[in-house]
């Protein structure tokens, strides 16, 4: 799976980027493209392009892959979605999902419920979800990006923002160095991003998250892992009328 996004749509953390970044800026071409690296690398991916968004995946390869991967679109809402979860069926009978939708589907309504309506915050829904899971979802109307990455650590997404700006997501590790070079980390485990409310832990939602540098094999800066801050607490405040985004809900 894939996911590219303008820096304008996704404010990825700075720590992210490496010090090293600027001296590879002369090196970018199209072998260095992300979208092109992928599919060149996965001759049966399809993928979807949105001005400032490009989205790719690639459903079965070659050699077995360690999770299902699965798309879906509903109502100008795209999903891709890696992993599985356990308690599917529970899930979709709460949402008044028929026992045929499958993982993205769900993701799909769950936050269109969640969007729409907003019950309860965004991190309340990722808590009830069992099973390994990883996936990208993406707003076309609303122009918003919506990731999350299961606890367990049973998936695998990494994140770094290449040469021109642009934020890549993909569990494929070599496009994400291609692209990136040393700019770059793994997606942190129980956590969540939306380009309303940016980076968060939705197991510890009180906590904040605080960025640790991280050191290759060469002994090189590159881009921070994120960890929960145990010592830290989010100030939150109340949610006020229709307007505010469900990503802001207290969490008090």
């Amino acid at each position: 799976m894939l996911g590219i996004f303008k820096k304008e749509l996704v404010n990825a953390p700075k720590e992210l980027i490496s010090s090293h970044q600027h001296q590879h800026q002369h090196q970018h071409d199209q072998k260095q493209d992300p979208l092109n690296h992928f599919l060149s690398s996965n001759l049966n991916a399809l993928s979807m392009t949105f001005g400032d968004v490009s989205l790719a995946f690639s459903p079965s390869s070659q050699t077995p892959l360690p999770h299902q991967r699965l798309f879906c679109s509903v109502d100008d809402i795209y999903c891709i979605f890696l992993g599985g979860l356990n308690n599917l069926c529970a899930l979709n009978k709460q949402y008044g999902l028929t026992k045929l939708a499958n993982e993205p589907m769900f993701i799909i309504q769950a936050y269109k419920t969640l969007r729409d309506r907003g019950p309860y915050p965004a991190h309340s829904v990722l808590k009830e979800l069992e099973g390994s899971f990883g996936f990208i979802l993406y707003d076309l109307k609303a122009k918003s990006v919506f990731i999350s990455l299961g606890a367990d650590g049973g998936v695998k997404l990494f994140w770094g923002i290449a040469v021109d700006g642009s934020v890549v997501i993909s569990d494929d590790l070599g496009v994400i160095k291609s692209s990136c070079f040393k700019s770059f980390a793994p997606f942190p485990t129980g956590c969540m991003y939306h380009t309303e409310g940016g980076l968060m832990s939705f197991e510890h939602p009180k906590q904040k998250m605080k960025a640790i540098s991280r050191i290759d094999s060469e002994g090189a800066m590159c881009g921070a892992t994120f960890k929960v801050d145990i010592h830290s607490k989010t100030q939150t405040m109340p949610r006020v009328g229709s307007e505010a985004h469900w990503t802001f809900h207290s969490l008090n």
